[in-house]
This record gives structure tokens, C-alpha cells and sequence, in this order.
């Protein structure tokens, strides 16, 4: 897997606390066992009580990376130059969330050997099915253009294979324009650079962003906004 951009915090309250009460408490029991006791006792409550701080200090830490974990699996304010940053299966996994944030609560990543085309499928609030395949490009923009070749499997898997009822290819990238072209003759939607910026960044369902979808199966609220997006 590539090295991951930017890194866990810790939780440096805590941290501080734990030095805090290490400065204080150490030499203070060392001091009365010395007092009281013998050497020996002194120097097993210090490694005892040293332990204990250093617990302390370790649970403060794995505090900090599940905070930061948590951040940044959350699906608020994400923009392009986050998505640029991840692996692939990692872009695969936001576009899942960005799905559930939206109202698609059973999107799952199915991406892997044997997908048939498929990286994630869910179901929107008017009950139709999505089909997804994720194309990330680690240099974003200047990265290889997804074209025509990229599509031919999941236009021919995404609605015979998976059912969907809207059938899409997301990508951080470029997209040429014969596959452009090909995407529009066989009613695939694209969702290229610009509009996945502006579906991550935003507030909007893809739902609402994307042009030209089929008729709802079930009834949902109207759209937040009557403009939309369509590479």
C-alpha cells in the first residue's frame, strides 16, 4: 500500500497530564520510601509507578490516532486534494461513505478480484440501485485519462450482472472524449474530477448533481436545488 500523506495527532492534553503527574508523583514516592522503607522498595515502586505512567502515556496516544481515524473516515468538508491522497481501495471506501452520508445507507465496496466491474453498490432514497466503478488516479489530473476501454465492462456487467438501475464511473481524474461520448450512447453517468470535488465538498447527493437519471422507484423529498452537474 503507498504511504498515506499526513499522519495521526496524539492527544497532547493528555500527554502533557501524564508528564505532569510523572514530574510530581516519582520523586515524591522515591522520596518517602526512602524515608520509610529500603532502597530496594524505593526503586520497585519508581519502576512500578513508571509503568503505570507509561500506560498512561500509550493509552493517551492510541487515543489521538483513533481521533484522527475518525476524522478522517468522516465524510464532511472532504475535497479533491484529500481524495488524490488515498489508495485506491481507500478511494473506494469514500465513495461508499460518500454514498451513506447521502442517504444510501446500504452502500458496501465490493471492489476486488472477481467485481465484474463493480467497486460500490447501493440504493438510493427513490429505491435505485447504484452501480459504481472507481477509477483513482494517484497523480489526479495529470494522471492517465480514463477512456472507452475503462467502461466496457461495466457497461456490460452493471445493469445484467448487478442490476443496477443507474450505472456510473467515479474517477479523481481525467476522462477523454470518446469515452465521454461512449458513456452518453449506453446512458453511463461520469463523474470526473470537477463534479466528485463538488459531491465531496458539498452538500449535495450525487442524486442531485447527476443529469438525466431513471424514474424513482418509490416516492422521495424534492431536490434541495433544481441545478445540476453532468460532465
Amino acid at each position: 500500500m503507498r504511504r498515506r500523506r499526513g499522519g495521526p495527532g496524539v492527544d497532547t492534553a493528555g500527554l502533557l497530564v501524564a508528564a505532569a503527574l510523572a514530574s510530581v508523583l516519582v520523586p515524591q514516592a522515591r522520596q518517602w520510601l526512602q524515608l520509610h522503607g529500603s532502597d530496594i522498595a524505593a526503586v520497585a515502586v519508581v519502576v512500578l509507578a513508571t509503568g503505570a505512567l507509561m500506560l498512561l502515556l500509550v493509552k493517551a496516544a492510541r487515543r489521538g490516532v483513533f481521533a484522527w481515524a475518525a476524522r478522517r473516515r468522516r465524510p464532511d468538508g472532504w475535497d479533491i486534494r484529500f481524495l488524490d491522497g488515498l489508495h485506491h481501495s481507500e478511494f473506494e471506501e469514500a465513495v461508499r461513505d460518500l454514498m451513506r452520508r447521502d442517504g444510501a445507507h446500504d452502500a458496501v465496496r465490493v471492489g476486488g478480484a472477481g467485481d465484474n466491474g463493480a467497486d460500490v453498490k447501493g440504493t438510493d432514497p427513490a429505491g435505485r440501485r447504484w452501480v459504481i466503478q472507481c477509477k483513482h488516479r494517484r497523480d489526479g489530473a495529470a494522471g492517465a485519462a480514463v477512456g472507452t476501454p475503462d467502461l466496457h465492462v461495466l457497461n456490460g456487467t452493471g445493469r445484467p450482472v448487478h442490476g443496477g438501475d443507474v450505472v456510473v464511473l467515479v474517477t479523481n481524474g481525467r476522462i477523454t472524449a470518446p469515452a465521454v461520448k461512449f458513456a452518453r450512447s449506453q446512458r453511463l453517468h461520469l463523474v470526473d474530477r470537477a463534479t466528485l470535488n463538488a459531491w465531496a465538498s458539498g452538500t449535495l447527493p450525487l442524486w442531485e448533481i447527476l443529469a438525466d437519471l431513471p424514474a424513482p422507484r418509490r416516492t422521495f423529498p424534492s431536490s434541495r436545488s433544481g441545478r445540476r452537474l453532468q460532465p
